[in-house]
């Protein structure tokens, strides 16, 4: 991605400490500590120009939100929306949002273990060459720095445009364990979910009428082996239903 930015951009984020985060490793292990509360954190990765985690952060204030991206520009653009949705609502603080730049690759760099809650992934970079599967940020070896980086209740949620990385993520998940739910091959078929917030390019291919895939992907420890139970009690019971049904019909044939 190439990006026209404003002269003097780097400055403009140095001036702003209390919503950029230029350098997120002095703040590994005290993130809490940074927002000032022990609410959950959820990380947006790769967060384009910032619409969507700065709605979340006005949606939602018992959740700290992270916006990370690499490039200078979008963090600026991210600041600017996110200072409108707060002064919309009578603020000109953000108090629970921090956006940062940094590089997913160096996840482990920036976050203990366990310090996030949940992880958004939204219209990555889908690169669709075959050499280039390591770089999708929903190959397992990103799906492991994810899983580091998670509480024990940590989950994924997952939105793209692209069947082909919806495909490859679903065989990525399956192939590490993670229990997928609320699978859907196109959102926003019956019209726009409103309980959802969008992202730009969401608005934007939505629109034109394209399919838009998501999927949430518990990935915690705990939450995973509280799935997996539900999943094992429900398919007890329907057989406990079947056994039951068949007795009936025994019953009225004899």
């Amino acid at each position: 991605m190439r990006l026209r930015g404003r002269k003097n951009i780097r400055e403009s984020l140095e001036r702003q400490p209390d919503l950029v985060v230029l350098e997120p490793q002095k703040l590994k292990g005290r993130w809490h500590e940074y927002f000032g509360n022990d609410h959950p954190i959820h990380i947006e990765l790769g967060m384009g120009k910032g619409q969507f985690i700065s709605t979340m952060s006005g949606t939602n204030e018992q959740i700290n939100y992270i916006g990370m991206d690499i490039f200078d520009e979008l963090i600026r653009r991210g600041s600017e929306k996110a200072r409108k949705v707060w002064r919309e609502k009578g603020s000109e603080e953000v108090p629970n949002l921090a956006l940062v730049r940094g590089n997913v690759e160096q996840l482990e760099l920036m976050f203990e273990p366990g310090e996030l809650a949940r992880i958004y992934l939204n219209f990555s970079d889908p690169w669709p060459k075959s050499k280039h599967a390591k770089r999708r940020l929903t190959h397992p070896r990103f799906l492991l720095k994810y899983k580091e980086a998670l509480d024990e209740y940590g989950e994924i949620h997952f939105k793209t445009d692209s069947l082909s990385l919806f495909e490859f993520s679903l065989n990525s998940f399956s192939d590490t364990g993670l229990q997928m739910k609320n699978i859907s091959l196109d959102l926003h078929r019956d019209g726009i979910r409103h309980d959802l917030v969008l992202t730009e390019y969401e608005t934007k291919f939505s629109g034109q009428g394209m399919p838009i895939y998501r999927l949430e992907a518990a990935i915690g420890d705990r939450i995973v082996a509280e799935h997996r139970a539900r999943i094992a009690e429900e398919f007890a019971e329907q057989a406990r239903r079947a056994e039951a049904r068949e007795q009936t019909l025994d019953i009225e044939n004899n």
